[in-house]
Formats: structure tokens, sequence, C-alpha cells
């Protein structure tokens, strides 16, 4: 795995493995008891049902848990004039001639159709670290990079998946 998280984004998991085994976890256990209590197994639902979603809840701490064990710190900040992790970008397309507004985020976090662009996605890989008025070429994997320029940087030190994207 070995994703790249920022401070936030740990801190963010940690609390909710404790939510899911402080509070989702018990209330899984007593609805599988309540479900067990009500008699023959082979034909009851709920009682599959209530499994069903302790497991689902115990995969999911199993699985943060992994993440957290795996990841890569990274550190959130970036000089002034450089794009960062959380900076909402204005970048133009000379392909298609468009301006796009993303914010740069981790691979967790990410959720293109909201503006929300991976460290880790083409666009998110060029950009980085790049500073307003700069040509940057993208690298689609498909042998036809185009480039982009960045037009502005927004800092933010704001890491809520508020974003707005126009495309």
């Amino acid at each position: 795995m070995h994703d790249r998280l920022t401070k936030s984004d740990i801190d963010k998991m940690r609390k909710e493995i404790e939510y899911r085994k402080l509070v989702v976890r018990k209330e899984a256990i007593e609805a599988v008891k309540e479900a067990r209590a009500q008699g023959d197994l082979s034909e009851n639902f709920e009682y599959y049902a209530a499994k069903r979603d302790k497991n689902k809840n115990e995969s999911r701490i199993r699985y943060l848990e992994n993440m957290i064990k795996t990841a890569r710190v990274i550190d959130d900040g970036s000089c002034e004039d450089q794009v960062g992790m959380n900076n909402t970008v204005v970048v133009f397309s000379e392909k298609t001639g468009r301006e796009m507004t993303c914010r740069i985020v981790t691979t967790v976090r990410a959720k293109p159709l909201k503006g929300l662009i991976s460290i880790e996605s083409p666009i998110g890989k060029a950009i980085y670290m790049h500073k307003v008025g700069e040509r940057v070429m993208v690298d689609t994997g498909d042998g036809e990079p185009y480039a982009v320029v960045i037009r502005s940087i927004e800092k933010t030190e704001d890491d809520s998946e508020d974003a707005i994207s126009t495309y």
C-alpha cells in the first residue's frame, strides 16, 4: 500500500478506529445478540444482517489500521508560491482551452467529481510543488501528455472536503 498520508489524515483515521471500536462494535454485538435471541438461526434474516454489519465494521477497522501502519507520512506544507497539500489550484489546459479548479489531497480523500484531486493522480503529480505561471506536462500514461499552466494557488490550512470544481 504505502499511501502518502498527512498527519491530519492519520489523526482522522485513528478517531474513526476509536469510534468504531468503542461505539459501533458494541452496537453491532448487541444487534447480533438480539437477533440470535429470536430463535431459529437458519431462517433468521436479522441475525445474518447483524453479523454482516458486525463483520463490515471489523473489516473497516483492520483496513484503517493497515493504512496507518503502512503509510508514508508527508508534510502538508509548502512554500508560499508553490502548489502543496490542501491548496486550491486553478490550471489552464492548453489542450482543451479550459480552466479547472481543484484541491490537491491525499489518495484516501480524493473525490475527482468534487474537485478533490489526489497527489498521486497524473494532474496532481504534474503540478505538485510547482509555481504560478509555470507550464507543466501531464502524463496520463496513454502516450499523449498535455500541457497545463498554473493560473493561481489558494493556500489553505483547512483540510475539509469542501471544494468547488469547475470543469
